[in-house]
């Protein structure tokens, strides 16, 4: 018995270390290489309304048919004296998004700048705050250091969050302020006074101001509340009921802002796609959280514009780790019900059942996507790393195991923790990932104008955002020229040695061939670049 106390003590403080280790490479992957990445479109928008401008005068400033710059390009990208912080708020309040992050990246770019890294390490600051939140969400949850540890360390090494912990989006935050949340609201039902219930107030306010998806965290802490006391309205119900409410009150100016001044949230999510489409992206989605697929492909493996998806290549042998990697997600939370506590399983269930359902249910009556992106469903994610992480911590000290299984669960462990790491180290390295949708392929896109020595692009006014997202990868000689949906006639410049076109309408081509006899043909596979010969 003391040969065992004391072996538990010694793997316990290999493990303390090696989490200390994890989380110290996780540190550095989230900060390695942020200006060298695609910087997409969604990231475009952050800057310009953070710079103080809507989309709308990002369209209608952009100089017409007048050859330009990258400077005087991106200049919609940066901080001027003109657009005070004031402004800026009221071009954030002009999108459908929740001010909270955008804000904070105001504040980054004033004190440090305006380049990508500025925007993008806001996010990865942040996403730092997701550690200590998961930890003590555990204790809340499990009263266990070991699953604590072994939660942070899935986390840490987690492709998912690594990824929008590296993009200007506010999708970190929101991974913070829903586990700081479900972290308060926990706090509250168990110590049951005013200041705990304060608190979880507070944090239904920042959880909305992060981003309103939020709000499907908080129905299931209503759900797991109501559960609780059986349906009645007692005190806990009550307090609950009137956290919440002083949390929306809270955040009740933004609403506001959403009914008369948003743009509405994209038509995008409701394009219909075949059922076989939606589950294997959910199965990519579920997997995705412990080992990111397209490491073992050249190419992104679906495209939310078109609906169209590359299906899965089970030749590949890495295909084959969605397989146990299910498995893993579908025995944990098995074993998580079985064996664990009961209200840390019904709490869990209800992270993720209710986003699940939310987004699910209208996906499969009326047709859609909106479950199958996945910064919408981080409450499904994180629930999975919460189940897993107990399922693996309580598998390798199970003392009525045998000294086999305990030896398993650690190379499970030990595979699940090197794959994370693995496509960690891919994601840093790579220039795009199937995160940048719509921009993915602009690397390729450069390279080919690169080859230029004095390259001129035209596009389309409506695409601005687009191309500025183009701009940061080319090189600094490149032009640009724009022109509106309504082009009739187009003049094009003498001097350069190659004339391209990106992801132009049809109308500015059918303007080009009427204004001369050159010939326009696209010139790679997706064809949204086109040259002029």
């Amino acid at each position: 018995m003391r040969l065992l106390k004391n072996t538990m003590k010694f793997s316990g403080n290999w493990i303390t270390i090696s989490v200390i280790i994890i989380l110290l490479l996780s540190i550095g992957l989230r900060f390695t290489n942020l200006d060298q990445k695609v910087y997409w479109i969604d990231e475009v928008h952050t800057s310009l309304r953070v710079s103080g401008y809507t989309r709308n005068e990002f369209v209608e400033q952009a100089p017409v048919a007048k050859v330009i710059d990258l400077e005087e390009l991106q200049k919609f990208q940066r901080l001027t004296s003109e657009r005070n912080f004031g402004v800026g708020v009221k071009a954030i309040a002009s999108s459908e998004h929740s001010p909270l992050y955008y804000v904070l990246a105001r504040l980054g770019m004033e004190w440090l700048g305006s380049s990508l890294t500025v925007t993008r390490g806001v996010a990865a600051v942040i996403s730092l705050l997701s550690f200590p939140c998961m930890y003590f969400l555990t204790q809340e949850l499990f009263a266990s250091t070991l699953v604590g540890l072994f939660a942070i360390t899935l986390m840490a090494v987690s492709p998912f969050h690594l990824l929008y912990a590296q993009e200007a989006r506010e999708y970190s935050l929101l991974t913070v302020t829903m586990l700081f949340s479900c972290w308060t609201f926990l706090r509250a039902i168990r110590s049951r006074n005013k200041s705990s219930w304060s608190l979880y107030a507070v944090s239904v306010a920042l959880g909305l101001y992060a981003h309103p998806l939020a709000v499907f965290v908080f129905v299931a802490h209503g759900i797991y509340t109501a559960i609780l006391g059986k349906f009645s309205g007692n005190k806990l119900l009550t307090n609950y009921v009137a956290a919440s409410g002083i949390g929306i009150v809270l955040f009740s100016p933004w609403i506001w802002v959403f009914i008369f001044n948003g743009d509405g949230v994209g038509g995008w999510i409701q394009r219909e796609i075949a059922f076989g489409t939606w589950l294997q992206r959910w199965c990519l989605n579920l997997s995705s959280v412990f080992f990111d697929l397209q490491v073992g492909y050249s190419d992104r493996l679906f495209n939310v514009e078109t609906g169209q998806d590359i299906p899965l290549d089970y030749s590949n042998s890495i295909t084959y780790t969605l397989i146990p990697i299910l498995l893993l997600i579908f025995y944990s939370l098995y074993y998580l019900v079985r064996r664990g506590n009961k209200s840390a399983s019904l709490f869990i269930l209800l992270l993720i059942g209710v986003t699940a359902i939310c987004l699910g249910l209208p996906d499969l009556i009326s047709g859609g996507q909106r479950s199958t992106i996945s910064r919408y469903i981080i409450p499904v994610h994180l629930g999975i790393e919460l189940a897993v992480a107990y399922c693996l911590a309580s598998k390798i000290t199970a003392i009525k195991s045998s000294h086999r299984q305990r030896t398993l669960w650690q190379l499970i462990t030990i595979a699940l923790i090197s794959g994370g790491i693995w496509c960690c180290g891919n994601i840093v390295t790579a220039k795009a990932w199937w995160n940048k949708y719509s921009s993915y392929y602009n690397p390729q896109i450069a390279k080919i104008i690169e080859q230029s020595s004095q390259p001129l692009i035209l596009g389309n006014t409506e695409r601005i955002s687009r191309l500025t997202s183009l701009s940061y990868l080319v090189p600094k000689q490149t032009k640009f020229m724009l022109f509106t949906e309504d082009i009739q006639q187009v003049e094009i410049p003498l001097g350069f040695s190659d004339v391209f076109l990106f992801k132009p309408y049809e109308e500015l081509i059918q303007a080009i061939q009427q204004s001369t006899e050159a010939k326009i043909e696209p010139i790679e596979p997706t064809q949204s670049l086109w040259q002029i010969k």
